[in-house]
């Protein structure tokens, strides 16, 4: 009788561990990455500028998923753009998660510090190396530390129109994505069950409202969006950037022609954004034990553009590989994931609107989420018609890849999604 109680409480103790692994988890931190002293910014190729002041605060988020065996990171970084020579970096200091399932994108303000390392003719570089080695540990630290806590959680995911003066297209008022998708994590145990743990906004839009011009570092509207969210909800507010190449940006535009460039209209738009996000999420339901999948694979894409090939191998992050390769070709990691109902796929650079479009038709859910310049940020990403074929995009083809870019992009991950949705 004995050993049957002790095998049934075995057995029960069995299950109980194998119920326990295969819960969802979510866990989310923060590292502030403002430098104590103003260095240079910079909004794109060019030179950058020395900033007067500043205007809220850099960060690192990062949320980290986890069930059964499968471990995501998704870390968004308030910059222009987060090269694959620094990610690569802080994935390696980074312990308990697959390299290739952590996904580190840039949230696009052009109000932060020069990471690309963007030389002139003499080789001169306005990114200060020593600050962006301090953001490496930073972001690291961030997971690490959303790794250590982990807790189960519950899933919302939704995906709804953004409704207001948010955002336009500069070339073509009406041609952008409106729909805005939000992932939100809320504890299903302990003290704190019930509450939000992150809540994730992905958006296409440039944060440029002051860019530059202003000479003031700052988060942009993602500052705003951020202390609304948190405000309202507490946990960890992220936004992730989506196709918003060619060229998606704030509407800041005023009755008489010209726009409202302050952190008043930051605060207007970063705040409407919020409360839109948080209205498409509330209604849906929170689903545990959600499905988590991820996958990635690299891609090749060739550089045809000589300017950016002049980048790469002169960039002083790139020093170790410049010295190996000519950069007639990039590889880069594209990764698909499954978040509960939600699919993403991301992006290493900036779609246009109609690659984006034609992504989230393709991907066989209601729910489609893409994470531009995450990964890498390789400039923008045209279709081979697009390329050159207008003079409002002699811009955008002079500060991407190639012609072939976004047809390689479209194949490549139209392959992983349909691999993934096999029967």
């Amino acid at each position: 009788m004995k050993i049957k109680i002790i095998t049934l409480l075995i057995v029960a103790v069995f299950l109980q561990t194998q119920l326990y692994s295969q819960t969802l988890k979510a866990g989310a931190a923060v590292r502030k990455i403002t430098p104590e002293k103003l260095i240079p910014i910079s909004g794109g190729m060019g030179e950058p500028v020395m900033p007067v002041g500043k205007q809220g605060d850099l960060f690192v988020r990062a949320l980290v998923l986890e069930k059964g065996a499968t471990r995501v990171a998704i870390v968004s970084v308030d910059n222009l753009g987060w090269p694959a020579y620094l990610g690569d970096r802080s994935r390696k200091l980074i312990k308990g998660i697959p390299p290739q399932n952590i996904l580190i994108g840039a949230t696009h303000t052009h109000s932060a510090p020069e990471a690309y390392g963007f030389v002139d003719e003499k080789g001169n570089t306005g990114a200060d190396l020593k600050y962006l080695d301090w953001c490496v540990n930073q972001l690291a630290e961030a997971v690490n530390e959303a790794i250590s806590k982990l807790e189960p959680a519950a899933l919302k995911t939704a995906v709804g129109v953004a409704k207001g003066k948010i955002a336009y297209n500069y070339y073509a008022e009406k041609l952008y994505d409106p729909r805005c998708g939000v992932i939100q994590a809320i504890a299903t145990t302990g003290t704190g069950k019930g509450k939000t743990l992150a809540t994730l906004v992905n958006y296409a839009i440039h944060p440029e409202i002051l860019g530059t011009g202003r000479k003031t570092m700052s988060p942009d509207l993602c500052g705003p969006l951020y202390d609304r969210i948190e405000s309202k909800l507490g946990g960890v507010a992220i936004f992730m950037n989506s196709a918003q190449g060619g060229m998606v940006t704030a509407d800041c535009r005023l009755e008489n022609g010209k726009e409202a460039n302050d952190w008043n209209e930051c605060i207007r738009i970063g705040n409407l954004l919020a409360d839109e996000a948080m209205r498409i999420a509330e209604p849906a339901p929170a689903i545990e034990n959600a499905d988590l999948y991820c996958t990635s694979k690299m891609v090749k894409l060739p550089v045809n553009n000589e300017v950016m090939r002049f980048v790469f191998k002169n960039s002083p992050l790139a020093a170790n590989a410049a010295k190996s390769q000519d950069f007639s070709f990039v590889n880069t990691q594209v990764n698909l994931l499954t978040i509960g109902k939600a699919k993403v796929v991301t992006i290493p650079g900036e779609a246009l609107p109609n690659i984006g479009y034609y992504l989230k038709r393709k991907m066989n859910t209601d729910q489609p989420f893409l994470f531009g310049l995450t990964n890498d940020a390789f400039g923008y990403i045209l279709t081979k018609e697009d390329f050159g074929g207008f003079e409002r995009y002699n811009y955008i083809t002079r500060t991407s890849l190639g012609e072939m870019t976004g047809e390689i992009l479209e194949a490549e991950v139209l392959k992983m999604v349909n691999a993934a949705t096999r029967p």
